[in-house]
């Protein structure tokens, strides 16, 4: 069962929270407030954050905020509110909160779905919706590789679901009783990545107040999904190489090595074979990790996937909150063709997300997707990070320089911008 971290100040409703939880073998800590839940969750791990919307010190809002920007895996948050207004709603689901309640709690089993639902292992090929012929090649050859014990390197733009693939290859492999661990390379902290990675012993720097395993030997024996590999510094690329030869890691502050038996899927929106030409990456862990190259392609290059994508997940999104299933409007799927994507699938997601919660059931029109007027799709001889870059130059210009809006627009989270706008010297 999960490990849940519960945020409130009430410990009347601290105390129900635990009763229904640990009713279903859930094993909980109590938070009295935003700021002490982000130190426990700096300590430790959680699979699951429950936090009321209103709390002194921290409330569940910034609580949310700190989560995502400082940890490398931030658990999935469930924001609880007395108030229960759409706009509160709207603002937690907008800034990254898996799902919302209201207090008084319906009912323990209203709580209990959420909870099921978020701690609940992904289907495998979860959420890959296509009718587009590359696609279903890639797909193809995601499913002939998957039994293989053998590195994959999944490549693409930001949104176009690296992940999903990282999952669907576990899935259907002779790993997929093993956990899954995923690690988001460019949100690691460079003083702490090798201790995330490959763990530490008690003392080993300042705050190590105990010993902790790294996500390899958390990973062992299933599979660890790298994501944004090409943002690990040098130094840890060659640590990473020789725990993929040795399969052993050593723990900072330790002098023994632990054996790891660990399939890695890699994965990057940078053209690693040509930085592995000029140095801008270690050539020897490119042709380790990059056994089996994936490329995904990207939302407007599958025009036909828009309708389907759209209708897939407006019918997911209005079960998760729990209102019927909205109509998509000719003007709505219009103004969907029209855009460019920039933040491909992801992208799309948060936009129905808005849309579906704001109507409430309602048919969705086209003034109700929120989208910029369609730009020009970048010509093929740009090169990957120029389109990345024109992207986000773009988001910014339409979100007025705040780079919370701008980041929701991309579909990536507000760290991965600011860490691209300091690799453009933007910042």
């Amino acid at each position: 069962m999960a490990r849940v971290l519960v945020a409130d100040d009430d410990p009347s409703f601290r105390a129900l929270l635990r009763d229904i939880l640990e009713g279903e073998g859930h094993s909980v800590v109590e938070a009295r407030d935003g700021e002490e839940a982000l130190l426990f969750a700096r300590r430790e791990p959680f699979a699951l954050v429950l936090t009321d919307r209103r709390m002194p010190a921290r409330d569940g809002i910034a609580l949310l905020k700190a989560l995502r920007s400082e940890l490398p895996a931030p658990p999935p948050v469930v924001v609880l509110t007395g108030f229960g207004t759409i706009p509160e709603a709207v603002e937690a689901v907008r800034l990254g909160a898996a799902d919302y309640l209201t207090k008084p709690l319906e009912s323990p089993r209203a709580l209990l779905a959420v909870v099921d639902r978020l701690l609940a292992p992904e289907t495998p090929g979860d959420e890959i919706v296509t009718g587009d012929a590359r696609m279903q090649d890639v797909l193809a050859l995601v499913d002939r590789v998957a039994p293989a014990n053998i590195p994959v390197l999944v490549t693409g733009e930001s949104g176009t679901g690296k992940e999903l693939v990282a999952r669907r290859l576990h899935a259907r492999s002779p790993r997929a009783a093993g956990p899954f661990v995923a690690v988001n390379a460019a949100a690691l902290p460079e003083s702490l990545a090798e201790s995330e990675l490959f763990g530490h012993e008690r003392g080993a720097f300042t705050g190590a107040e105990r010993a902790r395993a790294g996500r390899f030997e958390e990973a062992s024996g299933g599979t660890l999904f790298l994501d944004e590999i090409g943002e690990l510094a040098p130094a840890l690329q060659a640590k990473l190489l020789r725990v993929l030869e040795d399969h052993r890691v050593r723990r900072l502050g330790s002098e023994r090595d632990v054996p790891v038996d660990v399939r890695l899927v890699a994965a990057t929106n940078r053209d690693l074979a040509r930085e592995a030409e000029t140095g801008g990456f270690r050539r020897d862990l490119f042709f380790r990790i990059a056994v089996v190259p994936i490329a995904l392609p990207p939302l407007r290059e599958r025009p036909d996937d828009l309708p389907l994508l759209a209708r897939h997940f407006v019918a997911r999104l209005a079960a998760r909150h729990r209102v019927p299933v909205p109509e998509l409007s000719a003007g709505a799927l219009n103004a969907l063709a029209r855009h460019d994507w920039p933040g491909n699938v992801r992208e799309l997601r948060n936009v129905l997300e808005r849309a579906v919660v704001v109507r409430g059931g309602e048919p969705l029109r086209e003034e109700d997707v929120h989208l910029p007027a369609a730009s020009a799709v970048p010509a093929p001889t740009l090169d990957e990070e120029t389109r990345e870059r024109e992207a986000a130059l773009e988001a910014l210009r339409l979100s007025g320089g705040n780079r919370d809006k701008a980041a929701l627009r991309l579909g990536i989270s507000v760290r991965t911008l600011y860490y691209r706008l300091r690799r453009w010297g933007l910042n």
